[in-house]
């Protein structure tokens, strides 16, 4: 087993997580272009014709901020760290800075599938690491109760079903282009749901 650092580590690798995010999302906001135009026409124009760019940043701000969300339902419940943890925390981290890099190379011109599945990737490896990150915790038994809490396996599920929607997606932006690849990602709610109501069930019979 792996030798356990105390609480007061654990709170400042949260407080440096905060600090990162914070990073990450003025990074994202930073790439916002600027509308331009002499009328208020031409300016909303100008708006209109960034519309990609400002969908990307919404999409990116809200993945971000439901990672960071995720983050913050588990490391409450964490009273001291391993290595391992650490290191797949840092890697979780920099899933997450490399976001707006992601986001800009989405809206850019070129080929959809391959600019489409590094978007995908990051955020399989998020999730992955994210769910591993869980496995950890729970694997050292690095909580402070006497058994995981069910908000463990409430987010391990939910970082499989995003890990597997949008590792799905990758070969579907190869066959359909942009539609089906887009529509892979709509369908993670609906996933969601399923998985979360199979879970209630097995809950509940046991």
């Amino acid at each position: 087993m792996t030798t356990p650092i105390s609480k007061a580590a654990a709170e400042r690798l949260t407080i440096f997580v905060d600090a990162v995010i914070a990073i990450a999302l003025t990074l994202l906001a930073l790439d916002l272009p600027i509308p331009h135009g002499d009328t208020n026409g031409a300016m909303l124009g100008s708006a209109a014709a960034h519309g990609k760019e400002y969908l990307a940043f919404a999409l990116s701000f809200m993945v971000i901020a439901a990672h960071w969300r995720a983050h913050h339902e588990i490391f409450p419940h964490v009273r001291s760290l391993s290595g391992r943890l650490v290191s797949l925390t840092l890697l979780w981290l920099f899933m997450q800075v490399l976001m707006p890099f992601a986001t800009r190379v989405i809206t850019a011109e070129g080929a959809f599938p391959v600019r489409f599945s590094l978007y995908a990737v990051v955020q399989v490896l998020a999730s992955a690491s994210f769910a591993l990150i869980i496995r950890e915790i729970r694997r050292e038994h690095l909580y402070g109760t006497d058994g995981p809490p069910r908000v463990f396996t409430q987010s391990l599920t939910r970082s499989v079903c995003l890990a597997a929607v949008f590792g799905v997606s990758i070969p579907v932006a190869f066959l359909t282009e942009d539609t089906g690849a887009y529509l892979c990602w709509l369908a993670a709610p609906i996933a969601l749901a399923v998985a979360r109501r199979v879970q209630d069930r097995r809950t509940s019979g046991a």
